[in-house]
């Protein structure tokens, strides 16, 4: 560990994607709804069409359609991406920790899944299942957990990835190298799953039958902001939260000298590449990758979008900046 508590970092020279912009979709009229506890970092419904996130200390949170908010169960690592499975249960990344799932009744929790190749799990990003019982998820990276993600920006070295675990417990590799894997969500005939690579900066499509099986094609890519977790809309739509505009100053840096991340690792935070708060969800076509519908904006009490889905006509958002979620009219 480093004198200011952080893990050691060993970054190498990397060359930033370029930049293409997004259409500007504009402002929508934001409603917040304030929660018992900070940073819920994705956000899901369920079949009852109850919300459930998770907060930063661990617990987990059901809001019901009338706006009350009840904890159910406090996991042992940071809760991040999560969905609903099959049997009614919420399957939920942690981190440190890996996959857990947890009754949504009882707040039972069972570990699903802690190591890979005999490798502990450090940041389970998000998760899916599939109709046949196989679960997907990804791990942004190896090295950190999410108190230091930042670590795994800085070093540039994109140890994230991809894994499927099947029902009968065996867990194998799909893709590995993979920068800050993220947000990952199925099209809606299950053809393929579209996974978010943050650091990257771009989308791309695991195809899962047909011709291309086993194979990836990107989606959208050179994205101008930060991608975080997927969901996919009820006509098809790829819905992407996008957690901010890409940072100019790690992108200079990523190309030059790793000593030069590496004195700023050790700095304070304040002193580091900060992000810039915004509201951004973007929803791309699920098969040509363009951007068809979003929001794009400035809140005082709300930004850092990191999660989001479709609820009876309105658009909900999490966060990582914020003790409060947030929903708009579902933009057309």
């Amino acid at each position: 560990m480093s004198a200011a508590g952080k893990p050691a970092i060993d970054p190498v020279r990397w060359q930033p994607p370029p930049v293409q912009p997004l259409p500007e979709f504009g402002p929508a009229d934001l409603t917040i709804v304030g929660l018992p506890g900070d940073q819920p970092e994705d956000i899901v419904v369920d079949a009852d069409g109850a919300l459930w996130t998770g907060l930063v200390d661990g617990r987990v949170v059901r809001i019901d359609p009338d706006g009350g908010t009840t904890t159910i169960a406090t996991t042992a690592g940071r809760p991040l991406g999560m969905t609903v499975a099959r049997d009614g249960r919420l399957l939920i990344c942690t981190s440190p920790g890996g996959l857990v799932a947890m009754h949504r009744g009882t707040g039972d929790i069972e570990v699903l899944c802690d190591s890979v190749a005999g490798r502990r799990l450090q940041f389970c990003s998000n998760v899916v299942e599939l109709p046949d019982g196989s679960i997907y998820f990804t791990e942004s990276t190896a090295k950190f957990s999410f108190e230091h993600f930042k670590g795994a920006i800085f070093e540039s070295r994109g140890d994230g990835g991809l894994y499927r675990l099947d029902p009968d417990g065996t867990v194998s590799t799909v893709l590995e190298h993979l920068y800050f894997a993220n947000g990952l969500t199925p099209t809606v005939d299950f053809s393929a799953l579209v996974f978010a690579e943050t650091q990257a900066r771009r989308l791309s499509k695991y195809w899962l039958s047909g011709p291309r099986a086993g194979t990836v094609t990107p989606l959208a890519v050179n994205l101008p902001g930060m991608p975080d977790n997927l969901s996919t809309g009820a006509d098809g739509r790829i819905w992407c939260a996008m957690v901010s505009a890409r940072n100019a100053a790690a992108d200079f840096l990523s190309p030059r000298s790793p000593r030069l991340r590496t004195w700023l690792w050790k700095l304070p935070d304040s002193l580091q590449p900060q992000i810039t708060p915004t509201v951004w969800a973007v929803a791309f076509d699920p098969d040509t990758g363009a951007a068809v519908s979003g929001v794009h904006m400035t809140h005082p009490d709300f930004g850092l979008v990191t999660g989001l889905v479709e609820r009876e006509g309105r658009l909900w958002l999490a966060t990582i900046g914020h003790p409060a979620v947030a929903h708009c009219a579902l933009p057309s």
